[in-house]
C-alpha cells in the first residue's frame, strides 16, 4: 500500500480551497483519507498572501513512515522549509508540434 501526501479540493467553482491529507494512493482525489495534516488556500488575501497551514510534526512522521508527497505538495513543503526545494524541471520537446520536431 503506497501512502501519499496530497491535496484534497474543497470550495466552490473558481474558489478553490485544499486540505493537505495523507491517503492511500488508490483512493479518489476527494475520497477517503487517513489523516488531515494541513490546509492550503491559493486565493491571495487582501495583503496578497496565500495561506498555508501545516502540522510539521505529523508531516515529518508520515514522511519517515514512507509516505510520498505529490509534486505540488512537495513544492509547497519546499517553500516553507519542511522538505528540500524541489528541483527545477527541464523543458522537453513534448509541447512542440510533430512537424517541427521532424525538421530537426
Amino acid at each position: 500500500m503506497v501512502v501519499r501526501i496530497r491535496l484534497q479540493r474543497f470550495g466552490g467553482r473558481h474558489l478553490p480551497f485544499y486540505r493537505i491529507v495523507v491517503a492511500d494512493s488508490r483512493c479518489k482525489r476527494d475520497g477517503r483519507f487517513i489523516e488531515k495534516i494541513g490546509t492550503y488556500n491559493p486565493i491571495p488575501s487582501r495583503d496578497n498572501c496565500k495561506e498555508l497551514t501545516a502540522n510539521s510534526d505529523r508531516i515529518q512522521y508520515w514522511i519517515s513512515c514512507g509516505a510520498q508527497p505529490s509534486d505540488r505538495v512537495a513544492w509547497l513543503f519546499g517553500k516553507i522549509g519542511l522538505l528540500p526545494p524541489a528541483p527545477l524541471r527541464t523543458s522537453t520537446n513534448s509541447f512542440l508540434p510533430k512537424e517541427f520536431l521532424k525538421k530537426k
